[in-house]
């Protein structure tokens, strides 16, 4: 129980979650009876039901009702407040959330409508209580150049508001190439925004040094099949390129068949910049909590170990240097605070 405690209110940072990915069956329900939607199920247990991951097909029918559902600037705000408060309760004081804005502009909405709105849920959030959310808006390799486009000058407006600070790269790495949108990135780059990329997942170490190359990701999303390449670990060690590592969502979509399988461990001790995330959390019945217990129950991780992962995942962020380094402080602070509380000594996460 002290360790299940110490986990929840563990001050975390998450960087690889989508915003559409973390809706949850009450909030569905509600957009859903605002703009008169039918679902599958009418009541909250139904769709809670309706949500268990199945399969990889399941998952897509799900994640498309769910953005079929926003609609209007204020479903927007909705879900951002929603995934702010449950933040909020695990102590995840910052997030950066992919969010597909192409699909949302082809399903109708208004980009600068959908802008505003999100700012502004976005600092009511803050205010109200007191995590901080950026956005990583996602070109997907599969849906064509003109969405990219679309995407790459929604968060350009976006960096613009001071809500994004990336842009990212998603769909199937095995059926699309990354190379229709290397200009899209070398012009993010130009405009002063991060570059991150899903790879490495359901395709293997060629498709993360396509978008080293393509997209000079900075951070790479999941990325966990670099292990499948010896000397690709050596380089993203030396050159301390992050992986946003997913270990509930390898599971289910099939990338590892079990969490002992995965690779996570030995991408630790082997010196890789890893950070834990969640991913869909709705859809897998997790949350960046959950992530870190199974750590634990699988690998044996320690509370400091666990801490020192959190505190390379505030590292690895986006954050300005300056709010970084007065958030590291404060993890510190709580760390030690905790460590005395539960388990009667400090915990001094290990220094880099």
């Amino acid at each position: 129980m002290s360790l299940d405690r110490f986990l929840l209110r563990l001050p975390k940072a998450e960087l690889h979650v989508h915003l559409e990915g973390s809706m949850r069956p009450a909030v569905l329900l509600e957009l859903a009876r605002r703009n008169g939607i039918d679902l599958p199920v009418k009541d909250e247990a139904g769709l809670k039901r309706w949500f268990r991951f199945t399969d990889f097909e399941h998952f897509v029918q799900v994640y498309l009702a769910c953005s079929r559902a926003l609609r209007r600037p204020e479903d927007f705000q909705l879900l951002t407040l929603d995934v702010l408060a449950e933040q909020a309760y695990q102590n995840v004081v910052y997030t950066e959330a992919h969010f597909t804005i192409s699909t949302h502009l082809a399903n109708g909405a208004n980009g600068g409508e959908v802008l505003a709105a999100m700012a502004e849920a976005i600092a009511e959030g803050e205010r109200r209580y007191g995590v901080t959310l950026r956005l990583i808006p996602d070109i997907v390799r599969n849906v064509g150049v003109e969405p990219a486009d679309r995407t790459l000058e929604w968060a350009l407006e976006g960096l613009k508001r001071g809500i994004v600070v990336a842009l990212g790269l998603s769909g199937s790495e095995r059926l699309y190439p990354n190379e229709p949108f290397r200009e899209h990135f070398a012009a993010a780059r130009r405009e002063g925004l991060h570059r991150v990329a899903h790879a490495g997942e359901h395709a293997g170490p060629e498709s993360i040094r396509s978008v080293l190359e393509v997209c000079e990701a900075e951070r790479i999303g999941h990325g966990v099949r670099a292990v499948e390449d010896a000397s690709l670990v050596e380089e993203l060690k030396t050159a301390q390129i992050p992986l946003e590592v997913c270990p509930t969502s390898n599971v289910c979509l099939g990338v590892v068949p079990d969490y002992a399988s995965h690779s996570f461990d030995r991408l630790y001790r082997a010196g890789v910049a890893l950070s834990v995330s969640s991913d869909d959390p709705a859809f897998f019945n997790t949350n960046l909590t959950l992530e870190y217990l199974r750590l634990h129950q699988t690998f044996g991780y320690t509370p400091a170990e666990l801490a020192r992962l959190s505190l390379d995942a505030l590292r690895q962020s986006f954050l300005p240097e300056a709010d970084r380094e007065r958030l590291e402080e404060s993890f510190r602070e709580q760390f030690d605070a905790l460590g005395r509380e539960l388990f009667g000594a400090p915990i001094e996460a290990p220094a880099n």
